[in-house]
């Protein structure tokens, strides 16, 4: 399986393994000793010459340098008993080591420019969607994320979890396609819900914010005329209101966040608005939902990239169904729907992939949220 995103540097690449570092060494050994065991008119040791091409792949320049050194030392000295070249033979093998220690300085070259360019990828990509942190105030959160593009970090699901003056926060989202060409949505949604958290007293109008900048960014007027092809995105919003054991949704368009109370799991009943990036402000508003929590109540929120995973049947994954098995998982409910969506699909599925896990503990969880939000300037609500 590979790394998560979590793990920072993971992008960066790492040093060749150890075999293959071994592998010139004990194929030089190898070679030295198959021939002192052979008759003398077999000619092991001209297989030598290919011991620095071999070496450039886990060594630098230096390195390879000495594996050639000592092909020459042993091909050109017959008390050595490997073999016995003549100086135009000699004269090749160096050539093919010389050629070999020009390549190892080439790839370290290249080597050190991709860590370099790497890493500023890294950074900026974690810049735009940073790891949800374990508590914001007093909701606990975990989340995971993988990109269905090989090799990046952020593709066209996202997540945040923020406090301000009217509580906690929580935003999951799925854009209009995936992998990188999606980033640019995903940073600028993400920056409108930042402010949108600090800003507006009501979750709606979180959602509309939303929405205005999706239409800004499709080129777009608010009442939809323009040029440009349509850019929506799903989305499911919540809040933790300060001083109060409920959660407030809004959904546009995108798959119900499950309810796990004990060992019972259910969908949260929440009339779906439309999608944003297709003009909210208009007749239909979506729908603000309510749901009273109670103590050790979770909140499972997903991306579509989880429920539309496919086994070699064809059959979809039935995450509803197989939560309350994973739940007693000790590394986590969210790591363990990741693996077991790993092994139905055979591999990972081939769509983004978000889960963010929030809870709150009764009244310990109001009092807290009300902590939080007193770090907060007095707003009218």
């Amino acid at each position: 399986m590979r790394r998560g995103r979590e793990e920072p540097g993971w992008l960066r690449g790492e040093p060749p393994p150890r075999w293959a570092r071994l592998a010139p060494a004990v194929a030089l050994l190898v070679l030295v000793l198959a021939q002192r065991a052979t008759p003398g008119d077999v000619e092991l040791g001209y297989f030598l010459a290919g011991l620095p091409p071999v070496a450039a792949f886990a060594y630098g320049a230096a390195g390879t340098a000495f594996f050639a050194g000592v092909v020459l030392l042993l091909l050109g000295v017959p008390a050595l008993g490997v073999a016995h070249a003549r100086g135009s033979d000699l004269a090749t093998v160096a050539a093919v080591g010389l050629l070999s220690v020009v390549i190892a300085w080439v790839r370290r070259r290249r080597d050190a420019q991709l860590v370099s360019v790497r890493t500023v990828a890294e950074a900026a990509q974690l810049a735009v969607l940073p790891p949800v942190p374990p508590r914001v105030g007093q909701v606990r959160c975990s989340g995971l994320y993988r990109a269905a593009q090989r090799g990046t970090l952020v593709g066209g699901d996202l997540y945040d979890v923020r406090a301000g003056p009217y509580g906690v926060r929580a935003l999951v989202a799925d854009v209009q396609g995936h992998g990188l060409a999606a980033v640019a949505t995903v940073a600028g949604l993400l920056g409108s819900f930042r402010e949108a958290v600090l800003d507006d007293a009501e979750l709606v109008a979180v959602a509309a914010r939303l929405d205005r900048r999706l239409l800004a960014d499709a080129g777009q007027s608010a009442d939809g005329s323009a040029g440009q092809p349509e850019l929506f995105v799903t989305a499911v919003l919540l809040e933790f209101p300060p001083g109060r054991d409920l959660v407030r949704i809004v959904s546009c368009g995108h798959p119900p966040a499950l309810l796990l109370r004990g060992t019972k799991v259910e969908e949260v009943a929440v009339e779906p608005g439309p999608p944003l990036g297709l003009g909210l402000a208009g007749p239909a508003p979506p729908t603000l939902a309510e749901v009273r929590l109670a103590s050790g109540d979770r909140l499972l929120l997903y991306t579509d990239g989880v429920t539309e995973a496919r086994d070699a049947a064809g059959h979809f994954y039935p995450l509803a169904a197989r939560v309350p098995v994973l739940s007693r998982d000790p590394a986590g409910l969210v790591r363990a729907v990741w693996r077991d969506l790993v092994a139905f699909s055979g591999g990972g599925p081939r769509d983004d992939v978000a889960l963010l896990l929030l809870s709150m503990d009764g009244i310990a969880g109001a009092a807290g949220l009300r902590e939080a939000a007193a770090g907060f300037p007095e707003v009218p609500r």
